[in-house]
């Protein structure tokens, strides 16, 4: 696994206009983002160009990606951000 810097660059393009977003964006950051593979770094930005509503779908599992290889990214930012016992 790698250990990646997280830049002011990625910090600003996870504060979305929608709260839920920022919690979760935020949340990944601290806690999963240095976990990811050089690959699903760039899944993750690309994650970051949609909008907030359909970024929104997909984090909730109410819609698929077009690229399936990004489920994995979108699996880590949930485990991230969901409270465990």
């Amino acid at each position: 696994m790698t250990h990646q810097k997280i830049d002011n660059r990625l910090r600003w393009k996870c504060r979305r206009g929608m709260l839920e977003l920022d919690i979760m964006l935020q949340s990944f950051l601290e806690n999963g983002y240095s976990k990811l593979e050089p690959e699903d770094i760039n899944y993750f930005e690309q994650l970051l160009d949609y909008e907030d509503n359909p970024l929104f779908e997909l984090l909730m599992g109410k819609m698929q990606p077009a690229n399936p290889a990004m489920k994995h990214v979108i699996q880590s930012i949930q485990y991230a951000t969901c409270p465990r016992n």
